[in-house]
């Protein structure tokens, strides 16, 4: 049997995870399209996993290899030793929290509750003194990466809350991620995802743009991506995009309304602290063309097209 990590209920009172070989006990909330691969991931491990979602229909993959369905996330929390949630923004983070049916309903002393979401800083640290008041604690562990780096472990993830409790799930925090970093205190998991999302949205802004001036000036798109990819500009990021630069219909691995969902959370952060970021008022302002032109559920290797749509017509060799 797999070695796993789980609770030390021998001693009353005691919050401390050890080593056994009996599965830990995890809840999940949200089975989209990133949390479904994490949840998928933990049952892969041997965790003993129960989820809930908006919609069961998401869930039932994840239902036919093991995990138990929960009606509510506070059936979640209330069955789970460590629980997690991904959710899409402020707005479903409260609707999944709050109320008799809210995981926070489900807390009690000794859990830890791992946010995943990428949300306002602002929110998840007052629902970290909510988690507190029920003798729970709380980490954000926000996620750089996309579908295939959910689904192979190897995001990279920034987690901000208490030493002791990152300590505690650290181990199922590198069943998910293949970088996992605490980086300071309740919400500084989130600033620190916020600023990285400003370079992922510039990166694809730029090789769109750089693709389309090479593409209307007689060069073959595809041969133009591989070059460029292949440049001193070709992060892991943008190698990883080229077929969705190339594939309109491509599935998005992370799309343009949540993209601008996360810029603005950046802006609004940075103007807290009274900086400035041009790079993400750049992107923001093409995002909002996107948007306005039905592009907010392709991915952000849309920026091409959505450049495009805005050029002057080709003109003919």
């Amino acid at each position: 049997m797999q070695t796993t990590t789980q609770l030390d209920t021998t001693q009353p009172g005691s919050t401390r995870l050890e080593i056994t070989r009996v599965g830990l006990s995890v809840g999940f909330i949200g089975l989209g399209a990133m949390g479904s691969r994490l949840a998928g991931r933990l049952l892969g491990a041997g965790h003993r996993v129960s989820g809930t979602n908006r919609t069961r229909t998401k869930a039932e993959p994840l239902i036919e290899r093991g995990m138990v369905w929960r009606p509510t996330p506070r059936d979640v929390a209330a069955s789970a030793d460590v629980l997690f949630s991904m959710v899409s923004d402020d707005a479903a983070l409260e609707s999944v929290s709050s109320g008799a049916e809210g995981l926070l309903a489900g807390l009690a002393p000794g859990k830890v509750y791992v946010d995943m979401s990428t949300v306002s800083p602002a929110a998840s640290t007052a629902l970290a003194a909510q988690v507190r008041a029920t003798g729970a604690l709380m980490l954000d562990a926000p996620v750089s990466g996309s579908v295939p780096q959910a689904e192979a472990g190897t995001l990279a993830i920034m987690v901000g809350g208490d030493e002791e409790a990152f300590r505690r799930v650290e181990p199922l925090l590198r069943e998910l991620g293949q970088t996992v970093t605490r980086v300071g205190a309740n919400g500084q998991g989130l600033v620190l995802k916020l600023a990285i999302n400003i370079s992922l949205a510039a990166q694809p802004l730029a090789f769109g743009e750089g693709l389309l001036l090479a593409e209307r000036s007689g060069i073959d798109p595809q041969l133009a991506a591989q070059v460029m990819s292949q440049s001193s500009i070709g992060s892991p990021m943008l190698k990883a995009r080229v077929p969705l630069f190339l594939d309109p219909q491509h599935e998005p691995w992370f799309d343009m309304q949540m993209m601008q969902k996360d810029i603005r959370l950046a802006r609004e952060a940075a103007e807290h602290l009274g900086l400035p970021a041009p790079s993400a008022a750049v992107a923001d302002d093409v995002l909002e063309r996107a948007r306005r032109t039905g592009y907010e559920h392709r991915d952000i290797a849309a920026f091409h097209d959505v450049l495009a749509d805005q050029a002057a017509p080709a003109v003919a060799a």
